[in-house]
């Protein structure tokens, strides 16, 4: 056999070496992607690792959370799943359920227009968050709540028109067209930022998470502790909460749908409600 033939020889068993590995890498990828415990369709959790107590990480390095313990219940209801929870950040959840890497992403999420173009939500909601204004202290006797807010100036810290809370106050005024609140886009500032321009009479109320505020201000440790003496909370109502789901992802949604009705029927989500609120925030949704 002459020199250029094996060299075609071994050119041509190189190249066929190499795409039977190309083959089976790609193989192993799809089944890895698809099926884990005994063939069964993964489920891939994201949820963030620092909200607490919806979504964070806890001191043995395990998931934990309001929410993540009621999906974890739902994956009880759920057998044919294979459930797998992984921490992340916002941005790597966000991106990551809507381009598959995830199939579902919970923390704490409001339905917003723009969101429903990018993910599936799920009709009943995981669980709820509450929401209202932070006001001075010294107006607590005329500021009861959004109506008298806006009676008593509507002065409100602005806040960027993508921002959940934008349509919070917005519906409000559709709502209440005789109690307007002023409602100003914005651009990005720091949370201090807001704080400090309430305190200092520049605006008389910021709309923030109730959580939000205990973490911030009403906490001991808390980075903003030092204005717990002159700024208040005062509830407004609960919005839902929902995970996210990948647009592709829909038979799993109806799964999840059927699961929450039980769980809820069950009292299952009061129950956790309970423990990691310490009352039911679901109550604030009626």
């Amino acid at each position: 056999m002459n020199i250029k033939k094996i060299g075609k020889l071994l050119v041509t068993g190189i190249l066929v070496g190499a795409l039977a590995v190309t083959a089976g890498c790609g193989s192993k990828d799809k089944s890895a992607n698809q099926a884990g415990d005994g063939g069964k369709k993964v489920i891939t959790v994201a949820h963030t690792n620092y909200y607490v107590p919806y979504d964070f990480v806890n001191e043995k390095g395990e998931p934990d959370g309001f929410e993540v313990a009621v999906m974890k219940e739902v994956a009880k209801k759920l057998p044919q799943y294979d459930f797998k929870f992984v921490p992340t950040s916002d941005d790597d959840l966000l991106i990551g359920v809507e381009s598959g890497k995830y199939t579902v992403g919970t923390k704490g999420i409001w339905i917003t227009e723009p969101r429903k173009k990018k993910y599936i939500f799920p009709k009943n909601n995981i669980g709820a968050s509450v929401i209202g204004l932070i006001v001075r202290k010294e107006n607590t006797d005329k500021i009861k709540d959004l109506a008298s807010f806006a009676d008593f100036s509507g002065k409100l810290v602005p806040i960027a028109s993508q921002d959940a809370r934008y349509s919070v106050i917005d519906d409000f005024n559709k709502e209440n067209p005789d109690h307007q609140i002023k409602l100003v886009p914005s651009e990005a500032f720091q949370v201090a930022d807001a704080y400090s321009w309430v305190l200092e009479g520049r605006y008389d109320a910021y709309l923030e998470v109730e959580l939000s505020y205990k973490n911030n201000i009403q906490k001991e440790d808390a980075p903003y502790h030092k204005f717990n003496d002159q700024l208040t909370y005062i509830r407004y109502k609960g919005i839902p909460t929902y995970p996210i789901i990948n647009k592709n992802e829909q038979q799993f949604a109806d799964d999840y749908d059927k699961a929450i009705e039980e769980l809820r029927q069950e009292g299952k989500i009061a129950e956790l409600e309970q423990q990691y609120f310490g009352e039911s925030l679901s109550d604030y949704l009626k």
